[in-house]
């Protein structure tokens, strides 16, 4: 998918509503934000499941909070929760299913005073997408969204030989 319209947006976050958000950062180069996430149908349909990067290009904007509340995390500080075998069985969030539901889902909020001066601003259209799951809140102000197909062993980040390169960006 690419420079879709808000109408291709909204569809495309409709396609993975209550669907498996299993890691979400920048991209390596620092622009653009990228979900990934599993998305399967009932089993009696056939469809495979799918691992899906949605990437937010030229990501303004990525305000990540809990979605956990403080009573929950007051029972959920035990080291034993960051892995499932451990944690199944505490009284608290186990943070070591390595996944969040999207639900309520991703939603695209209409006009903003910060879209639209993004889009002045630069000269592109941006957006704002609000993502809810059961783990964590984004909110991300972006430009365009692609949607890719992932295949097995894709890796987000590598660690580099020897560190970063620091030559230092202009600004």
């Amino acid at each position: 998918m690419n420079a879709v319209d808000t109408t291709a947006i909204r569809a495309a976050f409709e396609d993975v509503f209550d669907q498996a958000l299993v890691f979400h950062a920048f991209s390596d180069y620092m622009r653009d934000y990228d979900l990934f996430i599993y998305a399967t149908a009932d089993p009696s349909t056939g469809i495979q499941p799918d691992h899906l990067r949605y990437r937010f290009t030229h990501c303004v904007r990525a305000d990540i909070h809990t979605a956990v509340s403080e009573e929950t995390w007051a029972r959920s500080l035990d080291e034993r929760l960051v892995t499932c075998d451990e944690g199944v069985n505490l009284d608290g969030y186990v943070w070591g299913v390595a996944w969040q539901v999207l639900y309520p889902g991703i939603s695209l909020v209409e006009r903003s005073p910060e879209t639209a001066r993004w889009s002045a601003a630069l000269g592109i259209p941006f957006h704002h997408a609000e993502v809810r799951t059961n783990g964590h809140n984004l909110d991300l102000v972006f430009s365009d969204l692609r949607v890719d197909r992932l295949g097995p062993g894709f890796s987000p980040f590598a660690v580099p030989e020897g560190g970063p390169d620091f030559k230092i960006p202009l600004s």
